[in-house]
């Protein structure tokens, strides 16, 4: 008997998924106007954006449909996916490229309108409020069209109209397949990328951070959107009722976001983790004067990995204290977040730091004194080279903080470096198994050659009229056996030449200060 042809294996979900993924992108490669991942990634984003929305727009209709109301959904025809990107034969070559890019065109109902583009722009919420229309006219006003075939986009579409938004199933599964984009147009940012923060850490900074249902979390640099999906996660579990959903939906994350490509990114990257309507607002989180930030504006929970280094504009300073208005972003940063956490000892955070700001004098000294005055910071975790590897080799830090009470205690954990290796690496990168032994150690505390506390109120040091001299939260482990420096000299002299950049920052700061009191 001849031997019978194996039966085909149906594709799993995230196989077929991953399919369309590939493909989507190997066309993309074909079209001389993406020269790379930086250009494919937010083409493929706003494409699969405009599908999801019109999947999520069929079943609040079928819902307003069984209720018997009635229905207006965010994008009217002929703009809708359904009416311009969901048949096959459609739209396509130059005609396509010109209903999405022109200010005025020929539309897929033959009528003469303005493009697909300028009409999401231009969308505007009802009575005021701030709504999906409002959303996505912000997310297309920082976009454009960069593909310039008509063809290859058609190509494209085809594939994305093949996923399913309104399948709980395919949004989880393309949710994962999302993240592994995100990593990679990050690796491919190079220099020009934000300092995203590994996954191993964001979890970590969740887990023992522990933000409940009914509370309010913000990230006021949310990047793509890493803190708040794993946030949202984590609070998932919780929601175990209609009423807890609803409240995990309305009033349990919110984001700030500057840059219209991120901005993009983490609503999408939301949406596919199944938050409906995210809340992120598209400004810089530090143009609030910090005076004017009053109780209705404070969150339960801050987690976030602020820019580091950068200057901000004068109007930008202008909203700081004089005597705080530091050169080092993420010293303004941590300002906000003091002045942004619930008082009474219901509010927390955890931030990344750079290395400077522990032991950075002057300004700094003085923001760090307050937030020993002000708060608990009862905690920092100091990560090993490499942590931030491909973008950058400067040593950082979590600091933990909440508004139980002034500081007494801070607690420091030193990650140990990686077994056998000098540091970290894009290749070898930190994982969340290295991070269980402070895990396991975070809710019962014990010095050991990785832990160590010290009294908070006796770093900071002040002159005879009360001005704080200094606030050094850069302290060696005290019990570390012998440790082997493994860099190399050329990594040695590249430190050495960093420390005196940011001395030299410093040495700024003070000028500045003392040319303000003269």
């Amino acid at each position: 008997m001849p031997p019978q042809p194996k039966k085909k294996q149906p594709q799993t979900t995230a196989q077929r998924l991953d399919r369309i993924i590939k493909s989507a992108r190997k066309i993309m490669r074909k079209d001389k106007g993406l020269s790379g991942d930086l250009d494919r990634l937010p083409m493929l984003t706003w494409i699969m954006f405009l599908k999801f929305l019109d999947d999520m727009e069929h079943i609040e209709e079928e819902r307003a449909e069984i209720a018997g109301k009635a229905y207006r959904g965010a994008i009217e025809a002929p703009y809708r996916w359904r009416d311009w990107a969901a048949e096959e034969g459609g739209i396509t070559g130059p005609d396509l490229i010109d209903f999405l890019t022109l200010d005025l065109t020929e539309l897929p109902d033959g009528t003469k309108g303005p493009g697909l583009f300028a009409y999401l722009r231009n969308l505007r919420g009802n009575n005021g409020t701030r709504g999906r229309k409002d959303v996505i006219a912000t997310v297309f006003r920082g976009l454009s069209n960069r593909m310039e075939s008509g063809y290859l986009l058609r190509d494209v579409i085809n594939l994305i109209d093949g996923i399913h938004f309104d399948s709980s199933d395919e949004i989880h599964t393309l949710g994962r397949l999302y993240e592994t984009l995100l990593r990679e147009m990050r690796d491919a940012a190079g220099d020009s990328g934000e300092f995203y923060t590994p996954r191993p850490i964001v979890r970590f900074m969740v887990e023992v951070t522990n933000p409940q249902l009914g509370e309010a979390v913000l990230d006021p640099a949310c990047g793509t959107g890493g803190f708040l999906t794993e946030s949202y996660a984590h609070m998932a579990k919780q929601a175990d009722t209609v009423e807890k959903r609803e409240i995990l939906q309305l009033s349990s994350i919110f984001g700030g976001e500057a840059k219209p490509l991120p901005f993009l990114l983490v609503q999408m990257n939301l949406l596919l983790h199944g938050l409906e309507a995210p809340k992120i607002t598209p400004d810089n989180s530090l143009k609030v004067r910090l005076s004017e930030i009053g109780e209705a504006d404070r969150v339960d929970v801050i987690l976030t990995n602020p820019p580091f280094g950068g200057e901000e504009e004068a109007g930008i300073l202008n909203n700081f204290p004089e005597d705080k208005r530091a050169a080092e972003t993420a010293l303004l940063f941590l300002q906000l977040i003091m002045r942004r956490i619930k008082r009474g000892g219901k509010g927390r955070a955890a931030v990344v730091v750079p290395h400077g700001v522990l032991f950075g004098d002057g300004i700094a000294a003085r923001i760090k004194a307050d937030l020993l005055k002000e708060f608990n910071l009862h905690t920092v975790l100091r990560l090993p080279e490499g942590v931030f590897a491909p973008y950058t080799d400067i040593p950082t830090n979590i600091i933990f903080f909440d508004t139980t009470k002034a500081t007494s205690d801070i607690w420091y954990y030193e990650q140990p470096k990686p077994d056998g290796r000098k540091k970290y690496s894009k290749t070898a990168p930190l994982t969340f198994d290295e991070l269980k032994p402070c895990l396991a150690w975070w809710n019962a505390r014990e010095e050991n050659e990785q832990a160590w506390k010290i009294d908070g109120p006796d770093l900071i040091k002040i002159d005879e009229t009360g001005r704080v001299l200094s606030c050094n939260l850069d302290l060696k482990n005290p019990n570390a056996s012998g440790v082997v420096d493994h860099r190399t000299a050329l990594e040695i002299i590249e430190s050495i030449e960093a420390k005196q950049q940011r001395i030299l920052g410093i040495i700024d700061d003070i000028k500045n200060a003392l040319s303000e009191t003269a």
